[in-house]
């Protein structure tokens, strides 16, 4: 027999029941607490006979039954006591408060709170006060429900940039809450992260069979750098010949790869459950993320480069990190990486989900008014006047890197465009620059 009575914070159910979920709900909407399923409400132990089909209904019932999702504030095990197997369900206090009962609905007869050792229905004047008091804060400002952190993964990629990150550097970039607890902005960052990514290969054009397939965990950063590898990995290099010229060139532009996962993971919402997915199939890339626009911005507010962040704090970070060079650029360097290709980058939304497709530029397609290879040629010529316009000159390496070609295509490029009279070579060896033609018009 435990000696523990029942409280405000200790529950015990003899087996399982529809009620146990009016106490999951209660503790979450109060401080937490544990509800102990085998153990009677004197604190005998009784046990549990069926005990996987009692796991599976409890777990089934929080997450169908309660709303909103509380999968990342309960906790089941399976415990042995008095050489007899119970379950203790433990219950952390919400951040999303009121949590509700489905089927009622957000009225006392849906909410329940915690009133000394009883489960009681919360008033209307504690629901409304609820509300106001979760709409105060962000997911990152939020308490995490682990507090035993650690940042090995993170640290280095503030050591690359010369940046310190001692404690007292994690409390200016926010890592705490105003009780000097951890909060989830330190979660995502720290090595215990539970938000993951899934990546996979298909062959074809469907998700029926797979060639590659990863999940990541951890900090973000590190799935950051984890999830670019491996799509850099399958992100194959094709050529092609103009004349005698050898033209090299990705099947996703390696700027585009890097924009679409710091957007996937800057702009998710982490208080949803689920995986980002990124899925790389013969003839296109899709990532799809948890979370719809933030703050009332429209599809057509987003093609503009108009960005809100809804994790703040962790943005400010990676444009500490160097990762990130200007709010709302991100998607504008995209469409610039396939300018001129016949598929153009896609954005597909939903209320609680964003899905973007890169599509394959070697991969067979319709060509663009008949000619793809003409339109490539003038692709380019218009990204190099755009350098030369941008920084009054621009050399044969920036060429190549921002065409994404080879020396030998960036010199027959440049040498083209000299001949049409669009720009200008000066200098020369290293020193070789080339600038535009003022009378070419």
């Amino acid at each position: 027999m435990l000696s523990l009575p029942e409280s405000s914070r200790l529950e015990y159910k003899r087996d399982y029941s529809d009620n146990i979920r009016r106490c999951v709900i209660a503790f979450a909407n109060s401080d937490g607490g544990k509800i102990y399923v085998g153990i009677e409400d004197d604190g005998r132990v009784c046990g549990l006979p069926a005990l996987d089909e009692s796991l599976l209904r409890i777990s089934n019932s929080i997450r169908n039954s309660i709303v909103p999702d509380l999968s990342m504030f309960t906790r089941c095990e399976v415990l042995q006591i008095e050489d007899k197997q119970v379950i203790c369900i433990e219950v952390e206090r919400g951040t999303a408060r009121p949590y509700y009962w489905r089927e009622k609905g957000l009225r006392p007869e849906g909410v329940f709170v915690r009133h000394g050792a009883a489960t009681v229905p919360a008033s209307q004047a504690a629901i409304l006060q609820m509300i106001r008091d979760s709409a105060s804060d962000s997911f990152e400002e939020r308490r995490s429900l682990l507090q035993e952190l650690s940042f090995e993964q993170s640290a280095p990629f503030f050591q690359n940039q010369g940046l310190a990150f001692g404690s007292e550097q994690r409390r200016t970039m926010h890592f705490f809450n105003a009780d000097g607890l951890y909060n989830n902005l330190a979660l995502l960052l720290s090595d215990q992260c539970r938000h993951s990514m899934r990546l996979a290969v298909f062959q074809g054009g469907e998700k029926i069979l797979f060639r590659d397939r990863r999940e990541l965990n951890g900090s973000l950063l590190k799935q950051l750098e984890e999830s670019h590898a491996f799509l850099q990995q399958h992100n194959r290099l094709s050529a092609e010949f103009v004349g005698l010229q050898r033209i090299d060139r990705y099947d996703y532009p390696p700027e585009a790869i890097r924009e679409a996962l710091l957007n996937l993971i800057v702009h998710r919402d982490y208080s949803l459950a689920g995986s980002s997915l990124v899925s790389l199939f013969d003839n296109r890339l899709e990532l799809v993320g948890l979370g719809g626009l933030v703050g009332g911005l429209s599809l057509e507010d987003v093609n503009l480069g108009v960005s809100l962040f809804r994790n703040r704090n962790l943005g400010e970070i990676f444009y500490r990190l160097r990762l990130i060079e200007a709010y709302g650029t991100g998607l504008l360097k995209i469409k610039e990486a396939y300018h001129g290709f016949a598929l153009q980058p896609k954005i597909e939304l939903s209320a609680n989900a964003f899905k973007l497709t890169l599509y394959n530029r070697n991969h067979s397609m319709p060509p663009l008014d008949g000619r793809q290879e003409t339109v490539q040629a003038a692709d380019r010529e218009h990204v190099v006047m755009r350098l030369i316009k941008r920084s009054g000159l621009t050399s044969r390496r920036e060429v190549e890197l921002a065409c994404d070609i080879s020396q030998g295509a960036a010199n027959l490029l440049l040498r083209e465009m000299c001949q049409k009279g669009l720009i200008l070579r000066r200098g020369a060896g290293k020193k070789t620059h080339y600038t535009l033609n003022t009378q070419a018009e």
